[in-house]
């Protein structure tokens, strides 16, 4: 409780930077309302029976490979250091708003206070951005791996793949704490009602009766460099990686080259293609519930099944969960 104060202290101390030459309403809101899905009753709790399944399951699945990867000295590489770094992404990325979902849906109410929304806004932000930068970086791992394999292991070691690893977090960071410090400037009037199951950033900006032209600036171009920029460093690496795939010339050394890097690609499809369908449901159709039942793909279900695609198409990772699973007390 009190880390929490001292962020939202934080926050506000900036934002009245920010804001102090700024004409604004005084008018201040206490509470947000997250309009969910449905508001059917009979539909209540077959949601929090669904969500609540998958949320468990996320934290499950991920949790295995953290154990999995840290109880296994053969899985202290580069790769697997990665992915044990964005299972606990995932951890914390779901975290942030399916609780406080079920807990709405538990109590039969809506409501989500200023700050927690702030809160909710800063650390969702936080967690998809370093969701994205990891699928980067182990993009570049893999690049690594399949191009200079001779020099990989001198390249990737331990200070540059924790170099690398705090970049992202720092980045992250420092992007959250922007866009939350940009809508703390804004001014919010009788229009309360969220059509979403958490705070997303855009649909917040939209309720602001203050000037957001700064605001939607600030998030376009962001979007622009903080996901275009690591798409296409995903897009250079996997190039490079098919032209070097292309000149092996045994098909047994192909296979063997592709299959060490075919779990990332399904999870980086996933992502990106997930990303992309909430942003042209919710260009496409002016439908609230649309919006917030796409943004479920990439906030709830890639989560989940990340662990699955890792577990499933990795040997490594499959051989020490059968060894855990087997092992007597």
């Amino acid at each position: 409780m009190h880390d929490y104060d001292y962020v939202m202290l934080f926050l506000s101390y900036f934002s009245s930077s920010i804001a102090y030459m700024e004409p604004k309403n005084d008018t201040r809101i206490s509470e947000f309302l997250l309009l969910g899905f449905s508001e059917e009753p009979e539909l209540q709790p077959f949601l929090f029976g669904f969500f609540l399944c998958m949320y468990l399951v996320t934290i499950l699945g991920n949790l295995l490979i953290i154990l999995a990867v840290s109880s296994d000295s053969h899985l202290h590489t580069p790769m697997y250091f990665f992915l044990a770094n964005l299972s606990f992404v995932e951890i914390c990325f779901i975290s942030t708003t399916v609780p406080k979902m079920l807990m709405n849906i538990h109590a039969k109410k809506k409501v989500i206070t200023y700050k927690s929304c702030i809160m909710q806004m800063y650390f969702f932000l936080l967690f998809v951005g370093l969701d994205n930068f990891l699928l980067t970086v182990m993009a570049y791992d893999r690049f690594m791996a399949i191009c200079n394999p001779l020099h990989y292991m001198v390249i990737m070691n331990p200070g540059l793949c924790g170099l690398l690893v705090l970049v992202s977090w720092v980045v992250s960071v420092l992007h959250s704490l922007l866009q939350t410090l940009m809508v703390l400037r804004l001014s919010f009037c009788t229009e309360v009602e969220i059509p979403h199951f958490f705070c997303e950033l855009n649909q917040v900006i939209q309720l602001a009766c203050s000037d957001t032209f700064l605001n939607n600036m600030v998030m376009y171009l962001a979007t622009v460099l903080l996901a275009g920029g690591p798409l296409a460093g995903v897009l250079y690496s996997y190039s490079k990686i098919v032209s070097s795939i292309r000149k092996i010339q045994s098909a047994k050394g192909k296979y063997k080259a592709f299959s060490t890097c075919a779990s990332h690609l399904s999870v980086v499809s996933l992502f990106y293609c997930t990303g992309l369908g909430v942003y042209l449901s919710s260009a496409a159709t002016q439908s609230s519930h649309s919006s917030a039942e796409a943004s479920v793909m990439y906030t709830v279900v890639t989560p989940m099944l990340n662990p699955f695609i890792y577990s499933l198409r990795n040997r490594d990772i499959k051989r020490v969960l059968n060894v855990f699973f087997r092992r007597k007390p």
